[in-house]
């Protein structure tokens, strides 16, 4: 079995795959904190596989990405000294992508998103944009032949609502979800709050819409060609129901790409 880990920067995901199944047998989830342990780690997982009736001594190989350095050592450490398995680490000298980065610094990508790429190209081909919903909300494009062409780069969702409830003194801190209809109200749902929370949900959760549908529009013209777009991340399946602007939503987008990439590499 593959153990597959992503590690973002505020969520590390890990997921367990067997043979040639696309489906995880077990995908669990913890906050990403850069000073937790490798023992920390292996009492939080093997646990967890454990409930879900999953052997660690049946993981074969791991492959992990990472967008925060000061983990690695920790993940790492983990896969040789739980696990007995030196993993194969997304960035590092070996690792074939199978995918060109051309942009002017292919280093400063970030390993999620060329993972992304790699993923949504070999599953929906191309071109298309990739909208990952994570800490920061990223806007990535795939060409035709799957290389990796750039994006955009804007303030996540989260860090929006923490920003504007620290900076504005009489604004509460509030959850994310799409405005609610009036009592008696049938008709489209409403943008105008009518109090302060409302008008906080509406200014969040429209903004986000109105970012997405904007930047898509403006990429596409960009590009000149008809471009699908693919979501993922926590948030994706919300705004798709809003905006037709995501065609299509992958949740697990970025643990596919992980298995598909060590596959091709592991011959």
């Amino acid at each position: 079995m593959l153990l597959v880990i992503d590690c973002g920067n505020t969520n590390t995901v890990f997921a367990v795959y067997r043979g040639e199944e696309e489906t995880p047998l077990g995908s669990w989830r913890t906050s990403t904190v850069s000073t937790r342990t490798a023992d920390e780690y292996a009492v939080w997982l093997t646990q967890l596989m454990a409930l879900d009736g999953l052997d660690t001594k049946a993981i074969e190989a791991v492959i992990l990405a990472t967008v925060v350095p000061a983990s690695l050592f920790s993940l790492r450490t983990l896969c040789r000294k739980h696990f007995k398995i030196d993993p194969m680490v997304i960035g590092e000298p070996g690792v074939n992508l199978g995918i060109e980065v051309r942009i002017d610094r292919p280093a400063e990508v970030g390993a999620d998103r060329v993972v992304n790429a790699v993923a949504a190209h070999r599953l929906y081909g191309g071109p298309l944009i990739v909208v990952d919903f994570g800490t920061a909300t990223t806007f990535d494009v795939v060409d035709e032949d799957g290389g990796y062409a750039g994006g955009i780069i804007a303030p996540g969702i989260n860090l929006s609502l923490d920003a504007l409830y620290m900076a504005a003194a009489q604004l509460p801190r509030i959850a994310i979800r799409p405005p609610e209809r009036r009592p008696g109200d049938n008709g489209p749902v409403r943008v105008i709050g009518k109090n302060t929370l409302a008008a906080m949900h509406s200014g969040i959760f429209w903004g986000y819409v109105a970012m997405i549908e904007g930047l898509v529009a403006r990429m596409r013209a960009e590009y000149g060609r008809p471009m699908r777009v693919v979501g993922t991340g926590g948030l994706s399946a919300l705004f798709a129901e809003w905006t037709p602007a995501l065609e299509i939503v992958d949740d697990d987008l970025t643990l596919a790409g992980l298995r598909m990439i060590h596959k091709s590499n592991s011959g």
